[in-house]
């Protein structure tokens, strides 16, 4: 495991847990390492076990820390990485749209996430490497089918060339946060996968919690 961080700021409103799940060459940690250090991973190989990276991103006026854990896509570090799905708050399922075997492997990633990870995570399907368009075996439509089929988000990118990777990120943590707006997802509880990275935040949400409650005063 190796650590990449960009600590481009001194403080944060909200900290997610993502994963990047997917089967194994279909450039899972160039996407990370793309997205973190905005330059393509040279002479990648294989993950043995997980990597690990942080980035704050600045999402609707709100500073965010991504905790990012890439995990291997080879079936013998399978029990391993499983184990780092709990509580996670957001993923990237990835498959490489130049290889049918990736995407017919998709429902198994699938499956693992939602049933290992946080009941309300929020997936992005990601179609990566669109720059070996010549070399295409999923199309952009069946993709997406599969996408609405099973309630995700769907994007194509490119970790060498980085297109759309830190769109990627940012589009799962908009749907993040929008739930937290929503109500849906409550950073205080035990493994949503979401953190208050500024305490100040955590008493205003407390603050007009208190202020929604209806006044209990009955006269008896």
């Amino acid at each position: 495991m190796y650590v990449l961080k960009n600590p481009n700021s001194h403080f944060e409103d909200y900290l997610f847990k993502f994963l990047i799940i997917g089967s194994a060459g279909c450039g899972k940690s160039c996407l990370l390492h793309q997205f973190i250090e905005n330059k393509f991973k040279q002479d990648s190989s294989h993950t043995i076990g997980v990597e690990f990276g942080s980035k704050i991103v600045n999402v609707g006026g709100k500073a965010v820390k991504l905790q990012i854990w890439d995990t291997a896509g080879q079936e013998r570090f399978r029990a391993v990485t499983r184990s780092y799905y709990r509580g996670a708050a957001g993923a990237l399922l990835v498959y490489d749209l130049s290889s049918r075997e990736t995407y017919t492997e998709l429902s198994n990633w699938l499956t693992d996430a939602r049933q290992l990870a946080s009941p309300d995570i929020v997936i992005l399907l990601v179609g990566n490497k669109k720059d070996l368009e010549a070399d295409r075996e999923v199309t952009f439509l069946e993709a997406s089918c599969f996408a609405q089929e099973n309630d995700l988000m769907f994007l194509e990118t490119s970790a060498l060339t980085g297109d759309n990777v830190e769109e990627a990120f940012l589009k799962c943590s908009k749907s993040i946060l929008a739930k937290i707006a929503a109500g849906e997802l409550d950073p205080e509880r035990i493994g949503s996968g979401i953190q208050y990275g500024d305490a100040t935040l955590k008493r205003l949400r407390q603050q007009n919690n208190q202020r929604k409650q209806p006044d209990c005063m009955c006269k008896m």
